[in-house]
């Protein structure tokens, strides 16, 4: 059973004759919050068809449907994801997002239009989020429509973090847990670029994969991931219960 996974890719250098490989990754979280590489495959880029590979090869493995997926923008996982498990949910991460904003405004005012957004993904509750994203467009968009346009076209993927505890946030905003182990894995291709066939370097990213797994801490909060794979409502990070929903 699976709370919620990271997915992603990564190049890796090889001989000249094997052109580039590109290793698709997704880690899951269980509901006693251990992490564990669930795949490792080659693929072309991150085309809809390789991650729909990737997507039915777990599903044959008796992968359940993960109640929340975690990516950049690459529109090639979310179709598959949609195609092969329509029923989870999507959450974009937000440090790929403030990247793409960024690149839409002039150096000078980037400290304090990333500040902004910031006050978007900070906030305590999905409404002071989206009055925080309203600020945020009617402050920015006469000047950088492309920059309030990119901030605007996924609002609601962006914030599906505010429907699972508060505990969790902080994994479930962005794709740290598997970019931190992308480092390690391109520190180490990096220098045996040229040296490897395509096989070989998968099996390399596989091995080095394996010994990061071995440190990896268990998910933070992992006593709530029970109750969000039983279907418990959270809103606002807070358990939805018969009081406070009287109380709402």
């Amino acid at each position: 059973m699976q709370e919620s996974f990271w997915a992603d890719g990564i190049y890796s250098g090889l001989r000249a004759e094997d052109a580039r490989l590109y290793a698709l990754i997704i880690i899951g979280v269980n509901e006693r919050g251990d992490k564990r590489f669930l795949t490792i495959e080659d693929g072309v880029r991150e085309s809809t068809q390789s991650w729909r590979e990737v997507l039915l090869e777990l599903k044959a493995r008796g992968m359940n449907a993960p109640k929340l997926g975690i990516d950049d923008g690459a529109m090639g996982f979310w179709a598959a994801l949609e195609e092969i498990y329509p029923d989870t949910r999507q959450q974009r991460c937000w440090m790929h997002k403030t990247d793409n904003v960024l690149n839409c405004v002039p150096k000078l005012i980037q400290p304090k239009v990333k500040s902004a957004l910031h006050e978007i993904w900070q906030a305590e509750t999905r409404n002071d989020a989206y009055k925080a994203c309203d600020l945020f467009i009617a402050t920015y968009e006469a000047k950088y429509p492309k920059a309030t346009l990119t901030s605007q076209n996924d609002r609601e993927e962006l914030l599906a973090f505010y429907d699972f505890p508060a505990v969790h946030w902080q994994s479930l905003r962005t794709t740290n847990p598997i970019e931190s182990t992308f480092g390690t894995i391109r520190h180490r291709t990096k220098r045996s670029k040229g040296c490897l066939t395509r096989e070989g370097m998968l099996h390399m990213i596989f091995k080095l994969s394996e010994c990061a797994e071995k440190n990896w801490r268990k998910q933070r909060g992992f006593e709530h991931l029970a109750r969000v794979i039983t279907g418990v409502k959270f809103k606002d990070g807070i358990e939805v219960t018969a009081d406070n929903q009287a109380t709402a």
